[in-house]
């Protein structure tokens, strides 16, 4: 009889991963689990600090206000005052500009409403105004702008006393030509070599006297805040 042959065996084949990318793989899990750690991190940690953060803003937005409105002036939360006044022609942008109102015993006593210069040297200056009851200028404060440092960032308090040279001045038919510098006709200093910041910077704070004086509806009827998408 004839002996039965063995079966025989078929190579058996395996899949096998090259070491570099099952390396590759192993990394970009890692550093998936890392960036998803991250992130969770952030989220958290801005849960944690939103209100904070809101607050903060909050208090450093009051101190500006309390120094553009005389201290004992009014009794009212500035704040929760807040409406948006649209008119680019006076106040220099499309966007709508704050503006808060003072009050004491329910009586008006002051604004102080954010404007822009758009023809700065370097591009927009924005501010905020204050004024009284009777339309005098409280005080200016600078809020943003890119203008030369050593020139035309004197606008700013720290670096130079120039912008409290609006606090107490009215603008009437009278005096209306005066509201620019020197150098043209009017009764503002200029900076040496930095003639176009001081320049933009009276005609933003006139325009915007102007607007109170000519339109106060605006200011009046202007939506709240709050209420504004």
């Amino acid at each position: 009889p004839v002996a039965n042959e063995p079966p025989s065996e078929l190579p058996q084949t395996r899949d096998r991963e090259p070491p570099m990318l099952k390396s590759m793989r192993k990394n970009g899990l890692t550093l998936a689990l890392f960036a998803l750690g991250c992130t969770a991190m952030v989220v958290l940690t801005n849960e944690l600090t939103r209100d904070r953060i809101a607050h903060q803003q909050e208090l450093e937005k009051l101190r500006t206000l309390q120094a553009l409105l005389p201290e004992g002036s009014y009794d009212n939360d500035l704040v929760a005052s807040c409406k948006l006044v649209s008119s680019r022609e006076y106040l220099g942008s499309d966007e709508p500009m704050p503006l808060y109102t003072a009050t004491l015993k329910g009586v008006h006593t002051g604004y102080a409403l954010e404007t822009v210069a758009p023809d700065g040297y370097s591009g927009a200056i924005r501010m905020v105004v204050g004024t009284d009851a009777k339309g005098a200028v409280s005080a200016v404060r600078v809020l943003a702008h890119k203008e030369t440092p050593g020139l035309g960032d004197k606008i700013e308090l720290k670096k130079s006393s120039w912008i409290e040279s609006f606090v107490g001045k009215f603008l009437t038919k009278e005096n209306a030509a005066s509201w620019a510098v020197k150098k043209d006709g009017g009764e503002f200093d200029a900076f040496t070599g930095a003639t176009i910041t001081p320049r933009a910077v009276v005609k933003a704070v006139k325009n915007l006297l102007l607007l109170q004086q000519e339109h106060p509806e605006l200011l009046q009827e202007a939506p709240s805040c709050d209420t504004t998408p």
